[in-house]
């Protein structure tokens, strides 16, 4: 059974993995590395985790899944000073430690994705679409270059896109247009000497801006001091397709307004912006697989935009897959 994976973030790479092994699969992932919002930008000596932050792992399935990842180092628990600001008031102060652990992967996000995906078949730099063919679906690159023919096609890729890559006839078509997930703006920035904070990250609500914290602070990064700041998906969702610089200005304007502190004296500033960043709670997980098309679709907007959720639809969505295909 030769089945194509379009998208290698974490339920992608979640559904290859639990996938019965009697299965030929590829993975299309048209950034340059795995992981999807689970990444890392890397500058001079900086590093910026600009995507997810942090996971925590609640159910039975997630932690045995971590369990190699935490033997092996590629994730750690990141004890943070978390404060919790309201209308730029400090309304709470929390020391995160090991009785809920706030992973982290080691050095650096993207090193997830990194192992997660060193034992699959992946095709990265390849953003694909998909044509019906008597062999059954054909992948084909932009430039019309086919990759192969393959029996299932499954979509792990925002549920926008994915309305893009799939058929209208997919069953599951009208389910995946009510799925709307929710922009955000990533602000990175370096400084040459660090910033006079008593705190490692900050959520905040009543701003613009709704996560700061001291990327630097994590395990394993380096010591040159760097600040993450996230939008909040409410002012992104108005402003993504707002000028660059316009964007990097008013969001410097609201840290420094935020912290009290010069923050135009960064060595570097660079912006990223996520359209597909976040979704609002669902009220059910939906597994959205059409046996009769041969087509599937799953993702953390299934639910909610957390990396659990994430590997949950993946794992779901293998397990109906191979009672399907095998049983």
């Amino acid at each position: 059974m030769k089945i194509a994976i379009i998208g290698a973030g974490i339920s992608g790479l979640t559904t290859a993995i639990n996938l019965d092994k009697n299965s030929d699969i590829t993975l299309f992932e048209k950034s340059r590395g795995a992981g999807g919002r689970i990444c890392t930008r890397y500058m001079d000596s900086y590093n910026f985790d600009h995507g997810a932050q942090f996971f925590t792992a609640r159910s039975p399935e997630f932690k045995e899944f971590l369990k190699p990842l935490i033997k092996l180092g590629v994730i750690d628990n990141w004890k943070a000073r978390l404060i919790e600001v309201r209308d730029n008031v400090i309304i709470n102060r929390q020391q995160w430690n090991n009785d809920l652990p706030r992973y982290v992967g080691v050095p650096s996000m993207s090193s997830i994705g990194k192992y997660l995906s060193k034992n699959l078949n992946i095709k990265l730099n390849a953003e694909v679409s998909i044509q019906k063919s008597p062999k059954g679906w054909k992948v084909v690159d932009c430039d019309g270059e086919v990759f192969g023919h393959y029996d299932w096609v499954i979509s792990s890729i925002p549920a926008e896109q994915s309305l893009k890559l799939l058929p209208d006839y997919f069953s599951h078509y009208d389910a995946l247009k009510q799925k709307k997930m929710l922009g955000c703006y990533s602000l990175m920035l370096g400084f040459d000497e660090a910033l006079d904070l008593d705190w490692d990250a900050a959520q905040l609500t009543g701003t613009d801006i709704s996560w700061i914290s001291v990327n630097s602070s994590k395990p394993g990064r380096p010591d040159d001091y760097s600040l993450l700041v996230h939008s909040n998906n409410d002012w992104a969702e108005e402003h993504l397709d707002d000028d660059v610089d316009a964007v990097k200005e008013y969001l410097c304007s609201q840290v420094a307004e935020i912290i009290g502190q010069n923050v135009y004296s960064a060595q570097h500033i660079d912006l990223h912006r996520w359209r597909y960043a976040n979704i609002p709670k669902q009220d059910k997980e939906t597994l959205f697989i059409d046996p009769e098309s041969k087509l599937a679709a799953c993702g953390d907007w299934c639910k909610k935009g957390r990396i659990e959720e994430a590997f949950r639809s993946g794992f779901d969505l293998a397990k109906e897959m191979n009672n399907i295909l095998f049983n």
